[in-house]
C-alpha cells in the first residue's frame, strides 16, 4: 500500500468473499431465495459473485443503478422503490425491455400510472406491494386494506402482483438486544399478512424481507421466502455498534494518513467527510461514537471531521501514530462511503490485487 496516495477505500478479497459465501449459504440452508441490494457496493464486480454464489437476482434502490447492474448481464432485478411520474416510469419500461424489471408500489393512482404506460409498451408488468413493519416511510401496514389493494391490482392487465415487500430500517435504530425481535416480528408481520391473502384466494406471492441486522432471524420465519440484505458484502461501524458482526468481519475500510499532530490530545488525517460522509447511520442510529473504528489505536477516536480533514483525539494512554503514519479506519456507513469514491482498492493477501471502480456512484436518479 506505500505507493498509494491516500485517503482511498481498500477492500479486503478475502473477507468480502467470505462474508458473500456465508449469507449465500444461510439463505440456501433455509430453502430462501437471496436478492442482495446493491446499494451497499454499487459495482458490477461484487453483484456478479453475489450472483455466482447463488443469489436470485438483485435488488436497487435507482434506475441508474439498474442500468449499471443489466450492463453487467444480471437479468433479474427488483426496483425496491416508488417510481412516479411519465419520465421515470418509461425509464422503468425502457429497462423492463432488456431485464426482468419488478418495481415497489404502494398507492392505487401510481399503480394505475404504472399500468397506462404498460400498456403503451403492451408489457406486463411485475409488481412488489411494500408494506410498513415498523419503519414508518413508504409501505401499506398489513392488514385488509392491503387484500383489497391488491385485488385492485389484479383488475389491472398490465401489472401482475408477484409479491410482498418490506423494510425493517428501524433495526438500525434500536439495540443489539432488540434486533432478533426485530427480525422476527419482521417476518411473522410478513408470512401472516401472506396467509391473510391466501384466505382471500391470492395465492403463491414471494414474501421479501430485508436488511443485514434483520437476516438471519428473518431466515428463522416460515413463510419468508425471499431475504434483501445489502450492507452484509463489507459491514461496517455501524453493524459492529449493531453487534451483527465483528470488527475482523468488515471488508471495507478507509486507508488515511496522520498529517499533523498539533496537541497532545489531537491527532488530524487526510479525511474528512468527503471520505467517510457525516452521517452515524440511519433511522436514529446510537451505538456508534465518532465516525469510525481506528483499526489498531482503540484509545483514539475519530471525533471530528471537515471536508477534507479527520480530528482525533486520544482518549486513553497508549502509543499515537507518527505523522506520515496511515491508519485503517473502518467507517461507520459503508454505503454512504462508498458512494463518495470513485473507486476502491482491492486487496489480497496483503498486497494489491485490482481497482474496481464504483460503477454506480452518484446514480440516485
Amino acid at each position: 500500500m506505500s505507493g498509494l496516495l491516500t485517503p482511498y477505500l481498500s477492500v479486503n478479497l478475502e473477507i468480502l468473499e467470505n462474508n458473500i459465501q456465508t449469507m449465500a449459504r444461510r439463505a440456501k440452508e433455509k430453502g430462501v431465495k437471496l436478492r442482495p441490494h446493491i446499494k451497499a457496493h454499487k459495482m458490477p464486480q461484487i453483484a456478479l459473485r453475489q450472483i455466482q454464489a447463488g443469489a436470485v437476482g438483485v435488488t436497487v434502490a435507482t434506475l441508474g443503478e439498474a442500468e449499471v447492474m443489466i450492463e453487467a448481464g444480471i437479468k433479474d432485478i427488483l426496483v425496491a422503490y416508488q417510481m412516479v411520474g411519465k419520465e421515470k416510469i418509461l425509464r422503468l419500461l425502457d429497462l423492463a425491455q432488456k431485464a426482468r424489471i419488478s418495481v415497489a408500489v404502494d398507492n392505487k393512482k401510481n399503480a394505475a400510472e404504472l399500468n397506462e404506460w404498460a400498456g403503451t409498451r403492451n408489457i406486463l408488468l411485475p409488481v412488489m406491494i411494500e408494506i410498513d413493519t415498523g419503519l414508518h416511510r413508504c409501505g401499506l401496514l398489513p392488514g385488509p386494506d392491503v387484500v383489497d389493494f391488491v385485488k385492485e391490482l389484479q383488475q389491472l392487465p398490465h401489472l401482475e402482483a408477484v409479491g410482498l415487500m418490506t423494510h425493517a430500517g428501524h433495526a438500525y435504530g434500536s439495540s443489539p438486544e432488540r434486533i432478533p425481535d426485530i427480525g422476527l416480528e419482521e417476518g411473522r408481520q410478513m408470512a401472516e399478512l401472506a396467509k391473510l391473502l391466501e384466505h382471500n384466494g391470492i395465492k403463491e406471492l414471494e414474501v421479501s424481507v430485508g436488511s443485514t441486522p434483520t437476516a438471519l432471524y428473518n431466515l428463522q420465519v416460515p413463510g419468508v421466502t425471499e431475504i434483501r440484505p445489502g450492507n452484509y458484502v463489507f459491514y461496517d461501524a455501524i453493524q459492529v455498534g449493531l453487534g451483527v458482526a465483528k470488527a475482523e468481519q468488515c471488508a471495507l475500510q478507509v486507508v488515511s494518513m496522520v498529517i499533523s499532530r498539533p496537541a497532545k490530545d489531537r491527532l488530524v488525517i487526510d479525511a474528512g467527510s468527503k471520505t467517510f460522509a457525516l452521517d452515524k447511520g440511519a433511522h436514529g442510529m446510537s451505538v456508534v461514537q465518532g465516525f469510525g473504528i481506528i483499526l489498531g489505536y482503540p484509545h483514539l477516536l475519530l471525533e471530528r471531521l471537515s471536508e477534507e480533514h479527520g480530528i482525533i483525539k486520544v482518549t486513553g494512554e497508549g502509543p499515537l501514530p507518527e505523522l506520515g503514519e496511515k491508519l485503517c479506519i473502518i467507517p461507520n456507513h459503508a454505503c454512504t462511503a462508498i458512494n463518495l469514491a470513485n473507486e476502491v482498492i482491492v486487496m489480497k493477501n496483503g498486497s494489491v490485487y485490482d481497482k474496481w471502480p464504483v460503477a454506480a456512484r452518484g446514480l440516485v436518479q
